[in-house]
């Protein structure tokens, strides 16, 4: 089992998020706890102000929201009454057993998951403290509950678990699904699993499903403010549809957002460079020129997609290479002097001649490689999301603010 802790100031929209799952059928609420009637007579009014009646007798707690997610292994076939009581213990463990809460069933992924949702402002309006709550309390809630209810263990590099974001979405085709929920699939699958530093590498990997991260044109009153719009792009690469903002998507990948992303994966995508300028060389093994197509198939058989990067006049001025099966991506110039745009040029004939048509996107999982479970896992613990305050990363901005603070009252 794996256990995530996220907090947040915004508990309406926390519920919202596992409502609107419960609405498009992909979600059930199948436990509450101190709502004094059954789930299935509970209304959305009935549930907020539950919550509501508890963070309204502290407002000074600001961050009053608990998001948690629990996590068990793909194989681990649990029913209703065992989820309940998995999370009943939890949340006792933890001390929030007497805290109202609400345990919803999630189905939109191949694992079997739960959500819980709760307020860490209690009866007597204090707050529970949620520093280090995931490293503490719930990592060793964690290990009893594998060992009481039998569960496969998550700790360890024996980890197989597949994580929420593992699946892959299908390619998305204009007009035939809801736009929205085409566009997050995408966009929350690719910004969780894969290693870029950039904008445009990131967008690299959008593309394969057919969506883009955009900006706004240089002078836009959006790009002045540092504003991020999510698109859907046509078989052309035209942009089509109506565009979602970053801040709508669950987990608000906005662009703030992803310049710490870009910092963090940096670090992360070090160790997948070798196979990747291995896998280049082999294209070319025995042979001093390549048609760009051979090139292609070459690397695709690796589960790798070159891109060729073009300015207004049509002319190359870098490339991009994808690997989607370490889910990793780098440009060539970061690869080497070998590998950049101008070395490959000279290497290579028939460059406005490409094999790519959409290949399926959807990678294995690599034998023996744990990126898509215990490596996102580890990210999720070293990095703050949106609304997680219980990281190291957000406990060291919060550091860095009262030493900021305490400097400017002297």
């Amino acid at each position: 089992m794996v256990a995530k802790v996220n907090s947040g100031k915004n508990i309406r929209g926390i519920l919202n998020y596992n409502e609107n799952k419960v609405k498009a059928g992909l979600a059930t609420c199948i436990h509450e706890n101190l709502f004094g009637q059954p789930v299935e007579n509970l209304s959305f009014t009935t549930k907020l102000k539950g919550f509501e009646n508890l963070i309204n007798l502290n407002r000074r707690v600001t961050t009053n929201a608990v998001h948690i997610s629990l996590n068990f292994h793909a194989s681990e076939s649990l029913d209703h009454q065992t989820l309940s009581d998995i999370a009943s213990t939890y949340m006792d463990k933890i001390g929030f057993g007497n805290q109202p809460y609400l345990v919803y069933q999630h189905v939109d992924v191949a694992h079997p998951h739960i959500h819980i949702v709760t307020t860490n402002v209690q009866r007597n309006g204090k707050r529970i403290d949620l520093y280090n709550i995931g490293r503490n309390q719930s990592e060793k809630a964690r290990k009893e509950i594998e060992e009481d209810f039998k569960l496969v263990k998550a700790s360890g590099r024996m980890q197989t678990m597949t994580d929420k974001q593992t699946t892959a979405p299908n390619k998305t085709v204009y007009g035939k699904a809801e736009t929205k929920r085409s566009i997050s699939n995408a966009v929350k699958f690719v910004v969780r699993t894969y290693k870029y530093t950039s904008l445009p590498e990131l967008n690299a990997v959008l593309s394969q499903y057919n969506v883009m991260a955009d900006r706004g044109s240089e002078h836009s009153q959006m790009r002045a403010k540092n504003g991020l719009l999510y698109r859907l792009l046509d078989k052309d690469g035209n942009k089509v549809g109506v565009p979602i903002k970053a801040s709508s998507i669950y987990g608000q990948p906005t662009l703030r957002f992803l310049e710490k992303q870009f910092k963090l994966n940096a670090a992360l995508r070090t160790p997948h460079k070798d196979r990747m300028k291995t896998c280049i060389d082999a294209a070319f093994t025995g042979k001093k020129t390549l048609t760009r197509a051979a090139f292609e198939y070459a690397l695709r058989q690796q589960r790798m997609r070159v891109l060729f990067r073009k300015n207004e006049d049509g002319r190359i001025y870098g490339v991009t290479f994808v690997d989607n099966q370490m889910r990793v991506v780098f440009n060539g110039s970061d690869l080497g002097k070998a590998y950049s745009a101008k070395a490959l040029m000279d290497r290579l004939t028939n460059l406005d001649e490409s094999s790519f048509r959409g290949e399926s996107v959807n990678p294995p999982t690599p034998e023996g490689h744990a990126s898509t479970g215990l490596e996102q896992l580890v990210t999720d613990l070293i990095q703050a999301q949106p609304t997680d305050a219980t990281s190291p990363d957000a406990a060291l901005k919060k550091r860095k603010k009262k030493r900021r603070a305490k400097r400017q009252s002297r």
